[in-house]
């Protein structure tokens, strides 16, 4: 290893404080995320990193800036996993970080040495495309899923709630990449700073522009909404011992004229068919409290084989309308994927011993009773946990004709982590995407509810809470440019790269003729024989 001093050298000669400060660089945009929830830090957490690859002195040191910039992030975003997963998170970080790989020679290839013009303004396309693309396959549910999306750490920010309405988070992190590219160009490329600031003006008016005049929901009602957060409920019985909480606290919802009570994920641990005892003792609390009661069954099936994770609506008369399975399952935490090479996890954190069985088709399903606000039947899709990640999945609720999205959720296995904030998060984003209101219910907290704007409403109910509480939930209708025009974001993101791409295709042969082709000799000069006239 060389390490360099004096007033000569710099500490990133050095390819081990180099790999250190990737891995830190990546690492600085997960405080953009809750619990620290430094949002405005998104507009600059990724200078640092961008600098570093543009400094890379050849492309395999871009690709390993990136690599270990990407793992840094996956890390940092994913920390809380660490006591469920032990070091096999190193694994999983490590090999998604390799999606960021070419991301960092794209990085090098557009803004390294003297950039011009014409490089900085490609760069404020195709930077942000790559970033995009790394995010749309580490959504994929079978590698993690979309947890951590840059544009995530926007949710309390109306402009960007906003612009999430026209393009879905994909296009928030857009925007904040291009700002990021820019104001790098600004800070590290002086021949080119004009484009540069011209960078940054251009996504302030995208952003000005979209919450100036993008289209907003139009408001048709409301619906009073009970939620039940039992709390920690642990030791021997637990499950009957939670069932009877919730019971106790969705009493004190009546008479308060609510239109749908929800509890929380595996807020029931026995299968309805197999305890009609349970089903009756539902049945009751709905017709004592006025209202269906959403609840989750986390058991074993009696009807087929296997273990599944249902959203279940119960009304006066017991059961009503379609149980909904969930269908994206946790990978580790519900399944282990490829278990006969990979079920040595079991061993070394507190992955899934058995793997959860999956639901086939999304479900959206009306109250037993119209709601007070409207009049009408409340029509809802209910999502179990991690499926609130998945922008895809609330958006074809809508277009099913859900008035209201609905996520059943417990993570009372990271209850003094970042994980239960940055999940209710979600929500806001999530409401803003479809134009409908987003609940969030928890067993153990935090447990949220965003109106078609992404506005909060009420007080979140946190992770000391037990409790059962009531929101007014205003109702909107008309279809959002998100849920009419779906991932148009994604699509002009992959479409600029493969352009590029093929430009890059195209233009190799000709350099490489360039490169081949011997220098032309001097020209002969005519010198004037000394005392006789040039003629």
């Amino acid at each position: 290893m060389r390490v360099t001093g004096g007033s000569g050298g710099s500490p990133l000669d050095s390819p081990w404080w180099r790999g250190a400060a990737a891995l830190a660089a990546g690492a600085l945009p997960a405080l953009t995320f809750p619990a620290p929830g430094l949002w405005w830090l998104a507009y600059t957490a990724l200078v640092p990193w961008l600098l570093l690859i543009r400094s890379a002195p050849t492309g395999r040191r871009a690709a390993l800036d990136g690599w270990l910039g990407g793992t840094g992030f996956l890390l940092a975003v994913h920390h809380w996993l660490m006591p469920s997963l032990h070091v096999f998170i190193l694994l999983l970080a490590g090999l998604l970080g390799l999606l960021w790989a070419p991301w960092g020679l794209l990085v090098r290839r557009l803004l390294s040495g003297r950039p011009g013009t014409g490089s900085v303004a490609a760069a404020l396309v195709l930077v942000p495309s790559g970033w995009l693309l790394v995010e749309l396959v580490r959504s994929w549910e079978y590698l993690g899923g979309p947890w951590g999306l840059l544009g995530a750490g926007q949710w309390q920010v109306p402009p960007a709630l906003r612009l999430a309405s026209l393009g879905g988070v994909w296009l928030v992190s857009l925007v904040l990449v291009a700002v990021n590219t820019a104001l790098a160009v600004l800070v590290a490329a002086p021949g080119a700073r004009r484009a540069g600031l011209a960078g940054v003006l251009a996504c302030a008016a995208v952003a000005g522009t979209a919450w100036l005049a993008a289209p907003l929901p139009e408001r048709s009602g409301q619906a009073r909404i009970g939620l039940v957060q039992p709390g920690i409920v642990n030791g021997v019985g637990s499950v009957d011992r939670r069932f009877d909480r919730e019971a106790e606290l969705t009493r004190r919802l009546a008479g308060r004229r609510v239109d749908l009570v929800v509890w929380g994920e595996s807020s029931v641990g026995r299968d309805l068919r197999d305890r009609p005892d349970l089903e009756r003792r539902l049945a009751a609390l709905s017709r004592e409290v006025g209202a269906g009661i959403l609840v989750n069954v986390d058991a074993r099936r009696s009807d087929r084989p296997g273990i599944y994770k249902s959203s279940v609506l119960v009304g006066p008369d017991g059961v009503t309308g379609e149980r909904y399975d969930k269908m994206r399952l946790v990978p580790f935490g519900e399944y282990v994927p490829a278990r006969s090479l990979l079920g040595w996890a079991t061993s070394v954190g507190r992955a899934a011993t058995e793997d959860r069985r999956r639901g086939t088709a999304p479900v959206v399903t009306e109250t037993p009773a119209p709601a007070r606000g409207s009049g009408e039947r409340l029509r809802i899709g209910p999502l179990v946990c991690f499926e609130s990640a998945f922008p895809d999945m609330s958006r074809h609720l809508v277009h099913e004709g859900a008035e209201m999205v609905i996520a059943q959720s417990a993570t009372s296995s990271f209850q003094d982590s970042w994980a239960p904030q940055q999940h209710a998060s979600l929500a806001a984003l999530r409401a803003a995407e479809t134009w409908r209101p987003f609940v969030h219910a928890t067993l153990t907290g935090v447990s949220a509810v965003h109106g078609p704007r992404g506005e909060q409403i009420g007080v979140r109910l946190g992770t000391d809470s037990s409790t059962a509480s009531v929101y007014e939930v205003p109702l909107a209708r008309g279809t959002s440019p998100y849920v009419r025009f779906g991932d148009w974001a994604v699509y002009g993101a992959v479409l600029a790269l493969a352009l590029f791409c093929l430009r890059e295709v195209i233009r190799r042969p000709s350099r490489r003729r360039t490169s081949r082709t011997p220098p032309s000799p001097p020209a002969r000069t005519a010198h004037a024989s000394p005392g006789r006239p040039r003629r």
